[in-house]
């Protein structure tokens, strides 16, 4: 089994989306043997967004791009391959103002590449990211599950599944802004979702 974590926190310590994640990869590590492990923490290593320079490099023809577009483009070829060569991918999500978080979405934009993680068809859209297992990690400051203020659940099915990550698992830890209690709630239920799930 090939695991990739994704940790997405903008904080390097203390962050229960990656503490979380962590739970889910360890338990995969201990059914798994062997399993080898790609962690890439988007706090400590922030991918660029996407901005101009990038669309151009994106939208030249490879033969025809300078050396820094080509640099540029080989960064997210990196992130593209890690995820193509992923059995498993285990991803920590934490809400930010109703939805991911910068680096998150940075990442999904560097793997969404039309032609070779989705395509379309006369059929409509096709993921080409397929036959992969992913659990996501979402931690929260309130309770959101299945209400109107989760953006962020809906946001993730649809990307996920445009590039052809269908099978998804979803771990929650929510309340963390309601107090020790609360807190201490969300993490034993999170622990008890990870212990079912994974």
């Amino acid at each position: 089994m090939n695991i990739l974590q994704i940790n997405s926190s903008a904080r390097s310590t203390g962050s229960e989306s990656t503490r979380i994640a962590d739970a889910i990869v360890a338990r995969l590590q201990a059914a798994n043997p062997g399993a080898s492990l790609v962690r890439r923490d988007l706090a400590a290593n922030p991918h660029p967004p996407i901005d101009e320079a990038t669309l151009g490099a994106l939208f030249t023809p490879a033969d025809q791009r300078t050396p820094e577009q080509a640099a540029r483009v080989a960064l997210d070829d990196v992130l593209i391959a890690e995820a193509q060569a992923a059995d498993t991918i285990v991803i920590g999500a934490p809400m930010y103002n109703f939805g991911i978080t910068v680096q998150l979405k940075s990442w999904f934009d560097a793997i969404a590449r039309a032609g070779v993680t989705f395509r379309y068809t006369a059929e409509g859209p096709e993921g080409l990211l397929k036959n992969k297992k992913v659990f996501v990690a979402l931690a929260r400051g309130g309770i959101h599950k299945n209400g109107a203020s989760d953006s962020q659940v809906p946001f993730l099915k649809t990307f996920l599944g445009f590039v052809g990550l269908t099978d998804v698992t979803f771990v929650y830890s929510e309340g963390h802004g309601l107090g020790p209690e609360a807190v201490a709630k969300a993490k034993a239920e999170a622990d008890a979702q990870v212990n079912e799930v994974a």
